[in-house]
């Protein structure tokens, strides 16, 4: 609870961020170059419906469901000095793992037909076998994902943030080591051997975190043991969470769902937004909520010092996040067109393709700050031991996503008058709304149970403004410089950006952007 130690969590949040941040610029070059060879074709279309099963199952077993259940009962044991229990339980824990995602894999490599039915029924014929063909080489690479999602527990509860956070980078580059060296094959031969660079990229994902877990736990061996307390509250708080995370899937799910009935391109054009709107959710809400989860669960002392510990540290948290997500949801809604063109605007993905990414991109912004806060507040629900809680509010999410996606997706376009695709920036804008609930509930029942939590409206206010003033720089620039190159264009409008909010935020005095222009000056 002392200040040193929220330093090192400072630094520690840094460290993931610095991961995450390295890891997903890497996956926008991954992007780049599946945007090049397959633009939004129905072969785009395909591999991204079909990554989305077993994408399913690696979000159900894998980091949020682990960091909810795991990383408490690890980093109580770690801090009260109890190594040998510690091992003992992270070797149960992977085992269990091991031996459910096998069993899951199995089954889904032989009901993959059935499951096509579900996630994408708008597609037909060749469309929908290369869509079969795609996921059955994909699902092995699940069987190494999950366990990769194990040794980030281990290795984040060590405070040993990047490495796990960076290990991607090494998917990522199979992937387009794949297509750089396959590029000159038909799309649809492409599309399956993309698929098995993504399971090589996860062995290797895997295996260069697996030696340093090793190191870390000396003691840690296989073994099958329900019984032990601590494995048993890992099993206990791991069923809440499942189900939530399974839950917010379905919400993924639906979108998926929906879109394939939008037409060639819906489900590519989804999939790209989805990647740069998780940019800051990853980078800033992940990043502080990975770092936060081990210290919160280790928090010690009376009940009252324990709230006062955890509302302090989540209030901080939260204006951490807010200073650079409501800049990026200004940036999606104002100027996504400029992001997506520098970003994927190459061989047969044309200018078209990069405003219609926008649409959908700006409406993803609706809902990208409860979407950053909401993780946070999540993981000070997950120190204090209740998954439940979450649990009832992503339900009600789920149900308005579904609700709201379906009316904005299908039949609003019809009653505005505009072409049916552009029902998936209906999509995005729902799953906003429902999110903003989400988060409110998340927040108002919190607030009840460790005391008021939140950002003060003044900061919120300082915020918006900074970035709208920001937003309007970058469109004069835009409107000045004219017509060039889409990466020269980005750097520019971007670049004035950026520095018209960080000089206003300086001005108006938020302590934030004071800590990030001194971070700034000592590199």
């Amino acid at each position: 609870m002392a200040k040193p130690q929220r330093e090192r969590t400072g630094r520690h949040a840094f460290l993931v961020a610095a991961g995450i941040l390295l890891s997903r610029l890497v996956g926008l070059v991954r992007q780049r170059v599946f945007s090049h060879y397959f633009g939004l074709t129905d072969a785009a279309d395909a591999f991204n419906a079909a990554f989305r099963i077993p994408n399913f199952l690696q979000n159900l077993f894998g980091e949020g469901a682990l960091s909810a259940s795991f990383i408490p009962v690890y980093s109580r044991l770690l801090a009260s000095g109890d190594q040998d229990e510690a091992d003992d339980v992270a070797g149960a824990v992977g085992t269990i793992l091991v031996l459910t995602t096998s069993v899951l894999v199995l089954v889904g490599v032989l009901a993959t037909p059935y499951l096509i039915d579900l996630i994408a029924p708008g597609f037909h014929g060749a469309k929908r076998d290369l869509t079969i063909r795609i996921v059955q080489v994909l699902f092995p690479g699940v069987g190494l994902l999950v366990p990769s999602a194990w040794c980030l527990g281990i290795l984040n509860s060590h405070r040993k943030f990047f490495l796990s956070y960076t290990a991607p980078v090494l998917w990522s580059l199979a992937m387009i080591a794949t297509m750089l060296w396959f590029g000159r094959m038909k799309l649809d031969q492409l599309a399956v051997t993309l698929a098995w660079g993504s399971v090589v990229g996860s062995g290797l994902q895997f295996g260069v975190q697996l030696p340093v877990v090793v190191r870390l736990s000396r003691r840690l061996r296989p073994r099958l043991d329900f019984r032990a307390p601590n494995v048993r509250e890992v099993i206990r708080n791991f069923g809440p969470v499942f189900v939530s995370r399974g839950v917010v899937q379905i919400s993924a799910y639906v979108d998926a769902w929906l879109a394939s009935w939008l037409g060639q391109g819906a489900v590519a054009g989804l999939a790209g937004a989805q990647l740069l709107y998780t940019l800051p959710v990853s980078l800033f809400g992940m990043a502080v909520s990975a770092a936060e989860l081990p210290a919160m669960s280790s928090a010690l002392g009376a009940e009252a010092e324990v709230a006062s510990y955890l509302r302090g540290r989540l209030n901080s948290g939260l204006r951490q996040i807010a200073f650079f997500v409501v800049p990026s949801a200004i940036v999606f809604l104002a100027l996504g067109d400029i992001v997506t063109a520098a970003l994927f605007q190459t061989g047969r993905f044309n200018h078209g393709d990069s405003i219609y990414v926008w649409g959908i991109l700006a409406g993803s912004s609706v809902g990208l700050l409860a979407n950053t806060l909401g993780r946070l507040y999540s993981s000070t629900y997950y120190a204090l031991r209740d998954t439940r809680t979450p649990l009832r509010f992503a339900v009600i999410r789920v149900a308005l996503t579904t609700g709201l996606g379906y009316l904005c997706a299908i039949p609003l376009p019809h009653w505005i008058g505009i072409e049916q695709r552009w029902g998936v920036a209906g999509l995005t804008a729902s799953a906003g709304l429902a999110a903003w609930v989400e988060f409110t509930l998340l927040r108002r029942a919190l607030n009840r149970r460790i005391g008021r939590t939140g950002l003060p409206a003044p900061l919120v206010m300082k915020l918006w403004g900074a970035a709208v003033a920001a937003a309007a720089a970058g469109w004069a620039v835009k409107l000045t410089i004219g017509h060039h190159h889409p990466i020269v264009n980005a750097m520019a409008i971007l670049g004035a950006f950026g520095v018209v909010y960080l000089g206003a935020t300086l001005v108006l005095g938020v302590n934030e952007a004071q800590g990030t222009l001194r971070r700034l000056i000592r590199r």
